[in-house]
């Protein structure tokens, strides 16, 4: 075992790595009533095509979000009744980078544990209930396909991604899960749920030995090959300056999207462009207080930024009935910064406003382990925010501003309310 310590924030990460390449990370927190435990996948929806025992294979779009869906199959149940049947609250998610299976209990833990660590380890899938989950995800999808401001963000990679899949939606779409069958499945969780490729998380009271004696018991005693993946050969422009659809919304919803390099350092460049987007139009910025005064932009606007394997892009969304209005601002105000300099000021007002932010995340041990799982897949730990960005520069957040403002960067997405069949 190790323990690194971060005595700025007085916190600790324990962590070890099993013999067949699990890794685990504990977090304590005597004070804490409830525990949180993650076992989190480094698979997510844009890991369609990847090569696996010299073969490769370019898989159905939504296939992560359905390995997640049924993962909690087992032979004699279904895990996540058995979960709620021991006081837990269980629960999994996909997102486009991967996929994570997670509970909170405040006391029964080593059982839960157990559940959790045989069932994401122990597939089991049949013919029959394969085609039972895709009428449940089918729903999920319309869900999905009703939502203002997802349709936004789908709009949003589409038209700044031609070939990456971030540009699919994660649960993919009713005609892309038809073809799923047990065979896929296991293909999926062949390639990427060994242990060398998976995360336990565990944050709140725990003893340390019994978490790693019950993983070790749990789970495989070697490690499969992880697949490899590849996304293709990306343009280096945006694939579309502007994407609309119509649904009913009262007020125009829009995302401005920026394309980014690929970053070396996914971590840090995380933060870096958190600060650069905050720094652009965050709520503290002249220009978002213009617009806001001007009623161009509302409270719901945010700016952001995303990074995953072979891209990254800062993201600008909110409400706006002149969502070209707020694209124009926003890009002249990118080109003036990359000429004339970004403000002390400014840089350090988005600097300790990021600090704080973090800081309030790890209040909530879910929210730690959902942190710990991206910054681990990423070659970080979560509480490095704070060594990171006191390291900042303002010279690393202005190389990122320019690259944003640079010719063909941008994509508009904007959802716009339906417009009135004439009579």
């Amino acid at each position: 075992m190790t323990t690194r310590s971060y005595p700025r924030l007085d916190e600790s990460i324990q962590t070890v790595t099993l013999d067949n390449g699990l890794h685990i990370y504990c977090i304590p927190r005597e004070s804490s009533a409830k525990t949180f435990a993650m076992l989190a996948v480094n698979f997510g929806s844009i890991d369609c095509n990847f090569t696996l025992d010299g073969r490769t294979y370019d898989v159905t779009p939504g296939i992560a979000h359905f390995l997640e869906h049924k993962m909690f199959e087992e032979k004699d149940g279904n895990a996540l009744q058995k979960l709620t049947a021991l006081g837990a609250q269980p629960n999994a998610f996909t997102s486009h980078t991967m996929t994570a299976y997670h509970f909170t209990c405040t006391s029964r833990f080593a059982e839960c544990l157990e559940i959790l660590l045989r069932f994401v380890t122990t597939p089991y899938f049949t013919e029959e209930n394969v085609a039972k989950e895709k009428g449940i995800i089918e729903q999920e999808i319309s869900m999905l396909d009703d939502r203002p401001s997802w349709q936004a963000y789908v709009g949003v990679m589409e038209g700044l991604y031609a070939v990456h899949p971030v540009r699919i939606s994660v649960a993919g779409s009713r005609q892309s899960i038809a073809p799923i069958d047990p065979a896929i499945l296991e293909l999926c969780h062949r390639g990427f749920y060994a242990p060398s490729n998976l995360a336990l998380i565990v944050c709140g009271q725990y003893d340390f030995d019994q978490v790693v004696d019950l993983a070790k018991r749990m789970t495989p005693t070697q490690s499969a090959t992880i697949a490899s993946r590849s996304y293709g050969v990306e343009p280096e422009q945006a694939a579309a300056s502007y994407v609309e659809k119509n649904m009913a919304v009262s007020r125009p919803l829009f995302m401005l999207g920026c394309k980014d390099t690929v970053p070396e350092q996914p971590y840090r460049r995380q933060l870096i462009g958190e600060l650069a987007a905050a720094c652009v139009c965050g709520k503290s910025t002249v220009l978002y207080d213009t617009l806001y005064q001007k009623g161009v932009l509302n409270r719901t606007f945010e700016p952001n930024y995303f990074t995953f394997s072979g891209g990254a892009c800062a993201l600008f969304s909110g409400e706006s009935d002149n969502p070209q209005v707020v694209r124009e601002a926003l890009e002249d105000e990118m080109r003036r910064i990359a000429s004339e300099g970004l403000a002390d000021a400014v840089f350090n007002r988005a600097k300790k406003a990021a600090y704080g932010r973090y800081i309030r995340q790890t209040n909530d041990p879910a929210e730690i382990c959902r942190m710990q799982a991206e910054a681990c897949f990423s070659g970080a730990q979560c509480f490095d925010f704070a060594e990171i960005l006191q390291q900042v520069t303002t010279e690393q957040v202005l190389e990122r501003i320019r690259q944003w403002a640079r010719d063909g960067m941008t994509t508009l997405a904007v959802v716009a309310p339906k417009k009135e069949a004439k009579a």
